[in-house]
């Protein structure tokens, strides 16, 4: 709705990378250890979620494990939640998002400690870095050409080894083209916009992911993990896409290209435009078309018969779905809904908008009682259904227009519909 890798082990020299290597093989205990940057934030996993491509931040200390990091001499990787430190895509680029992944010892997953309190990236020759200078709780950690700076100088524990590996500069290989299994994650996410107090509400929902109809969360950064997605025809640039790569592993299509007041876009033009999307790399989300995704002959069964026609890859299906009917029957069309769509295409389900909503009629929204019961009984069967992998309310903020169906009014604040999406996932 809303617009909106395995080569050899590699370590670079310090004239590479300008400054002195020193070890990090006992940096960190065997038993994990904090590290700290810029006004002494630690280096968090987002949400301590384990799934692939899940955001690395700054976040304030708090002793859980997924701010408890270890380093594995063999491969001079940095490890948390049994995964590795990885720059998104295996990219050199500044910008390029830090995130976690399964460890596969490629030069993404390879740091050293340099001169200055400095964490190099030795695939890259890159400095580990707080983006936009910020010690924001939800700031991402990304890659960036050395500065000496605040945001890239970190504090680790100890620091008297030294690393074990020894070659040149080895490209790291760029993602595979097929991602058909889906991540283990959190199934609970939200769709947002920019509010005050947004980070504190997704935390405080329990969101595992979240998305905002962008390739990017920049000016929207959360404890969780973010999704982009590619809007509409003219997001699909040489720019949103490396964009896009560089924030997780995970992307959502087009935006309701079945309605004009959307990304309005014919299934041939999406269809055109789709291998831009699959050359990412990233595990790839169908279109999202507004309503008739189970419908023979649809703008989304046309589409998905063209991308079997012309072998393009689409990795789950991405709906959404509003209902008018605010009793207890909405339960049941929405998840008959969802179901026909799997039995249709077989392919795992997102839900990425859904709520009660009559457009044209009135009521415009369900009561408290309705719509309460309604995100109980959805999310408990949504939870306990294998194809859904994932699910996002519309919306997370309830502020203006949007307090009658929206989860939070502040950080801490959440509605009714807010408080039972929280008890949900």
């Amino acid at each position: 709705m809303r617009l909106g890798r395995k080569p050899l082990i590699a370590l670079l020299a310090a004239a590479v990378v300008g400054v002195g290597m020193v070890g990090l093989t006992n940096a960190l205990a065997d038993t994990g250890a904090p590290i700290t940057g810029i006004a002494g934030k630690c280096v968090d996993v987002a949400a301590s979620n384990t799934a692939n491509g899940t955001a690395v931040q700054l976040w304030g200390c708090n002793g859980t494990a997924a701010q408890q990091w270890t380093v594995t001499a063999s491969d001079a990787s940095i490890r948390a939640l049994g995964k590795c430190l990885d720059v998104t895509g295996a990219s050199s680029a500044d910008g390029a998002k830090v995130q976690l992944y399964d460890c596969n010892g490629t030069g993404a997953q390879q740091w050293a400690a340099g001169a200055g309190n400095r964490l190099v990236n030795t695939g890259s020759g890159k400095c580990l870095d707080a983006s936009g200078n910020s010690s924001a709780d939800g700031t991402r950690l990304q890659i960036w050409t050395c500065t000496g700076n605040a945001n890239q100088q970190w504090k680790l524990p100890g620091a008297t080894g030294s690393p074990t590996a020894t070659a040149t500069r080895t490209a790291s290989p760029a993602p595979s083209a097929t991602r058909t299994t889906g991540p283990v994650a959190k199934k609970k996410g939200v769709s947002t916009w920019q509010f005050t107090g947004l980070s504190d509400a997704v935390r405080n929902v329990g969101a595992g992911w979240y998305y905002n109809w962008s390739t990017n969360n920049d000016s929207m950064p959360a404890n969780a993990e973010f999704v982009p997605m590619i809007w509409g025809a003219g997001a699909v640039t040489d720019a949103d896409l490396a964009k896009v790569r560089s924030e997780g592993t995970v992307l959502l299509g087009f935006n309701e290209p079945d309605l004009k007041e959307q990304s309005n876009m014919t299934v041939e033009q999406a269809l055109s435009l789709w291998p831009r999307l699959e050359a990412t790399g990233m595990r790839l989300g169908s279109p999202a078309v507004a309503y008739g995704g189970d419908t023979p002959g649809g703008w989304l069964d046309r589409f998905m018969t063209g991308a079997r026609q012309q072998n393009r890859r689409v990795d789950f299906i991405t709906l959404h779905w509003y209902g008018s009917d605010f009793s207890d029957a909405a339960v049941g069309q929405f998840l008959g809904y969802v179901q026909r769509v799997h039995d249709r295409y077989n392919l795992p389900i997102w839900i990425t908008e859904y709520g009660l909503m009559n457009f044209s009629g009135t009521p415009k929204f369900p009561n408290t009682a309705q719509i309460t019961s309604f995100i109980t009984r959805t999310t408990t069967q949504m939870q306990a259904t294998s194809y859904i992998e994932r699910y996002a309310w519309f919306s997370l903020p309830a502020v203006g227009d949007s307090l009658p169906y929206g989860l939070y009014k502040d950080g801490s604040t959440p509605t009714p519909a807010g408080e039972a999406y929280r008890a949900a996932g």
